[in-house]
């Protein structure tokens, strides 16, 4: 840090694991929107036994590491921010009804976007502009006085608080939590059969802890004037455009290198495959209907504390209160709205 900022080393942190992600969407077909699709409409549930290997390396991962004093996850806005319940739900909820109308959350938008989909572009464009919005413009008093965020009172961990009840080690519940995941993706024979996808999902997995690991050795290093973070897409998408447009927004950071590191490594994966095109929205019934979701999704991925990835994976691999509630949201959101998307196209 005597030679590099630590501002500037986070933002390294979050270019190389964001590229690790930014190719398991290219290469390893990662998707949270394609995963319920293909497993609710197309009987084909290897996209979403992914999920499975993913938060299974990544609550382990993580686990050991915060057990050993490598990953300060109290640190994180998962728990050092009071859980409320009707955020995640509500949060969640218009998060993925919005997924459903883009076509694509904020990650996935982005990965297209690496790949020459410049309707993607609006999506991460509008999901900026929204999701500050609601985090610090005119959206922002009403959000505060309907959903206050307070400080939490301790770690709000599942594995901490299965271990007030059964008297087991918090270790011992967050690896077999793991264990469980892992074991639900893995079993699963057709997913067994595509040894890409798996090696794919750990890297992501992993990707993720490794994140929080090197926020945290920054943190500590800095008496934490660099913050925890893990990948996300919501707000960090807002800072990322106005640090290129302005170099504010807290100057250089994981959340820049994060988004741009999934753009690379989207960028490359699509060039590897040579899937590269140039693309764009030919019909504004599509494009408008692509605005509209991507608005909701920034309003819902603030009110939330996170996305698909950031409350779906990020937040699940410190097994945080939040993680399972709004992850089941956002399904449940998307669900309804990709039925209401194909009700749409059926005749009366």
């Amino acid at each position: 840090m005597e030679t590099i900022p630590p501002g500037a080393l986070a933002a390294l942190i979050g270019l190389v694991t964001g590229s690790v992600l930014g190719l398991a969407a290219r290469l390893g077909d990662f998707c949270t929107l394609g995963a319920l699709e293909t497993a609710v409409w197309g009987g084909d549930q290897r996209r979403l036994r992914m999920w499975g290997v993913i938060l299974g390396t990544a609550i382990a991962a993580t686990s050991l590491l915060a057990a050993a004093g490598q990953i300060d996850t109290g640190a994180t806005i998962y728990h050092a921010i009071r859980w409320n319940p009707a955020a995640s739900v509500l949060g969640g909820v218009t998060f993925g009804y919005g997924m459903a109308l883009a076509g694509n959350c904020g990650f996935g938008a982005l990965a297209r976007f690496g790949g020459g989909d410049l309707r993607s572009l609006v999506i991460v464009v509008v999901i900026s502009i929204f999701g500050f919005v609601t985090l610090s413009g005119p959206l922002a008093p009403l959000r505060d006085l309907a959903f206050p965020q307070e400080p939490s009172d301790g770690l709000q961990s599942l594995a901490v608080s299965a271990a007030q009840v059964t008297g087991l080690p918090p270790l011992a519940l967050a690896l077999a939590i793991a264990a469980a995941a892992f074991g639900w993706g893995i079993l699963h024979r057709p997913m067994r059969s595509e040894p890409h996808r798996i090696g794919w999902a750990v890297a992501v997995g992993l990707a993720v802890t490794a994140a929080l690991w090197g926020t945290s050795a920054i943190s500590h290093a800095t008496l934490g004037a660099v913050a925890v973070e893990g990948h996300t897409f919501t707000a960090p998408l807002g800072r990322t455009l106005l640090w290129m447009m302005t170099s504010s927004a807290g100057g250089l950071s994981f959340s820049v290198g994060s988004v741009l590191g999934v753009l690379a490594g989207a960028w490359l994966g699509s060039r590897r495959k040579r899937s590269f095109r140039w693309e764009a929205c030919e019909d504004p019934r599509e494009l408008g209907r692509q605005v509209g979701g991507a608005a909701l999704m920034g309003v819902g991925g603030v009110v939330a504390l996170g996305c698909s990835v950031g409350q779906g994976i990020t937040a699940f691999a410190t097994l945080a209160w939040s993680a399972p509630v709004t992850l089941a949201a956002i399904s449940a959101g998307a669900v309804f709205g990709l039925r209401r998307l194909i009700a749409g196209f059926q005749p009366d």
